[in-house]
């Protein structure tokens, strides 16, 4: 936690060029622009990066092909260049998948209709990935025979991107780079208000940890504070163009159900479309889609009922799924971005494209809507903004995002193939060592292989079937900023997500893993784990 004291002690009564509220997908990438184009910056997040809404996606990276029913083209050839960019710049983390989609019988469209628009879909993305196939009920089966086609009518497979991951590991990495670039960032850091005096912002923050309320000043604050955009803006007194309306969606996380490496895809009984995606040795299945007033949700009975009673209904399963088989959830709104005050919006027709709104004037950035797909873009249009209000962007050229060059990938290559890393995976992972470490940390994954040249027992686990190894452990505790035991088990890994609450509880190196992260605090903070998720 050293990492935290120290920047939140950076922070107080600082000055900056510009102050970031938020530290899920929208604010990190601003953080990681910025930083890295020599800009002077803060980044505080209420709770833990990537805590909310970032934390409960899909794990989709993907061009929006629903998107295609409401003749959105040119937001999805905004998100197809998108995701091919990702692709491009992350080829270890955003990978291509195969959606294996079954249309039933009796659907608002036949199957070859549907089929003709994943072909729009191939050429909107530039052919960057394997083409789409038609499928009669026969081939869906031979595809994956757990396709229940009794009712199917047909339908096709057809490629698009996935988080290798998980969506907040993802998001981390763009704070790590901005830290990286000089970003004075922190989590559990609370802004109370913000005033706008004398050409600055002057921002009230409160260290939810220790009580303390000290001040701010910037020259730029942005709000990225997800789908509490709107509130921030209240005490801020920020009137705006665009405002969030919210849309709940779950998953549940089972033992995995399917043996091939497809994302299986359906449209659930409320018209949406149903996901059953690969996670590892797990499946996660979703998602929902409920309109709700306040970003505060949760799983209900119902919700959960609604998942279970789709994939039942759509899967050759040996038995039902029920609610003992569900390991985690995950549950989140999707903040979608309205146009004006007034009115009422057809909200299942809005899209999550992003809008930033600008109040020059009072040097005031409004980030709202968003998603995964679209964040490079984000990024570099904050930046462009901010050098417009007047801040001096040092290197506005600078490439701020994308894994380290070939050249230090076949570094850490050869000196683990030297090592003989690849043995040492245990037998509960998904994938060898290599690439794990790779995709996880790159350039940093070479400090890891020291660590466990200099002792062997760094490439053991700690917790069984968790995928996380000693060293990645004792990296996270130095350069991860683990302020509580959900951070690294929740987000910055995805351990309670593919381990049973009560066997990560019952692991016997689950205390030393505590005692690595947080030293004398180790079973305090257990404790408050334990609790916390009771």
């Amino acid at each position: 936690m050293e990492l935290r004291a120290n920047n939140v002690s950076k922070l107080r009564d600082g000055y900056f060029d510009v102050l970031i509220l938020g530290g899920g997908i929208n604010g990190a990438v601003s953080a990681a622009s910025l930083a890295a184009k020599g800009v002077k910056v803060a980044l505080v997040d209420r709770g833990d990066f990537a805590g909310s809404t970032s934390s409960n996606s899909s794990n989709l990276a993907w061009g929006g092909i629903k998107y295609l029913e409401n003749h959105e083209y040119f937001l999805v050839d905004k998100l197809c260049r998108s995701r091919n960019h990702l692709m491009r710049s992350y080829p270890s983390t955003v990978k291509e998948i195969r959606f294996l989609t079954t249309i039933q019988k009796g659907f608002r469209f036949p199957p070859f209709i549907v089929y003709l628009g994943t072909i729009l879909y191939w050429i909107i993305g530039r052919f960057a990935t394997r083409a789409p196939k038609y499928l009669s009920p026969a081939g869906l089966s031979k595809r994956d025979g757990v396709i229940d086609t009794a009712l199917a009518a047909g339908g096709f497979e057809y490629s698009d991107c996935y988080l290798y991951d998980n969506d907040a590991r993802f998001v981390f990495n763009f704070i790590r780079s901005s830290l990286n670039y000089g970003c004075i960032a922190a989590n559990y850091v609370e802004s109370m208000c913000s005033e706008r005096r004398g050409g600055l912002w002057h921002t009230q923050l409160q260290d939810k940890l220790s009580g303390e309320i000290f001040e701010v000043r910037s020259r730029v604050l942005i709000n990225a504070c997800g789908p509490y955009v709107d509130t921030h803006n209240q005490l801020a007194g920020q009137d705006t163009e665009h405002r969030h309306l919210f849309s709940k969606g779950i998953h549940l996380i089972v033992d995995r159900i399917s043996e091939t490496h497809r994302i299986l895809t359906f449209f659930a009984s409320d018209g949406r479309l149903f996901f059953v995606i690969p996670m590892g040795p797990k499946t996660c299945i979703g998602t929902t889609d409920t309109q709700e007033s306040s970003p505060e949700v949760e799983v209900t009975a119902a919700d959960r009922q609604f998942v279970l009673d789709n994939v039942n209904a759509i899967l050759k399963l040996e038995r039902p799924l029920t609610p003992e088989d569900v390991i985690a959830e995950r549950c989140g709104v999707r903040p979608l971005a309205l146009k004006g005050r007034e009115g009422v919006a057809d909200w299942v027709k809005l899209s999550r494209k992003h809008a930033i709104d600008i109040n020059s004037d009072d040097q005031h950035l409004s980030i709202f809507g968003g998603k995964l797909t679209d964040c490079l873009n984000v990024g570099d249009e904050v930046s462009d903004i901010v050098a417009k209000l007047g801040v001096a962007v040092p290197f506005p050229a600078k490439r701020w995002y994308g894994e380290p060059s070939n050249s230090v990938k076949e570094e850490f290559m050869h000196q683990a193939m030297l090592m003989g890393l690849d043995d040492m995976t245990n037998a509960s992972s998904s994938e060898p060592l290599t690439q794990r470490l790779w995709r996880r940390y790159g350039r940093s994954a070479l400090e890891m292989l020291e660590m466990i040249r200099e002792d062997p027992s760094s490439a053991e686990l700690l917790i069984e079937n968790a995928e996380y190894l000693r060293c990645e452990i004792e990296h996270a505790a130095r350069r991860e900023m683990i302020t509580k035991l959900e951070d690294f088990l929740r987000r910055r890994s995805k351990i309670s997500l593919v381990v049973r609450r009560d066997d990560i509880i019952n692991a016997p190196g689950l205390k030393e893993a505590c005692e690595i992260l947080f030293g004398d605090e180790a079973d305090a903070k257990l404790q408050e784990y334990i609790a916390a998720t009771a």
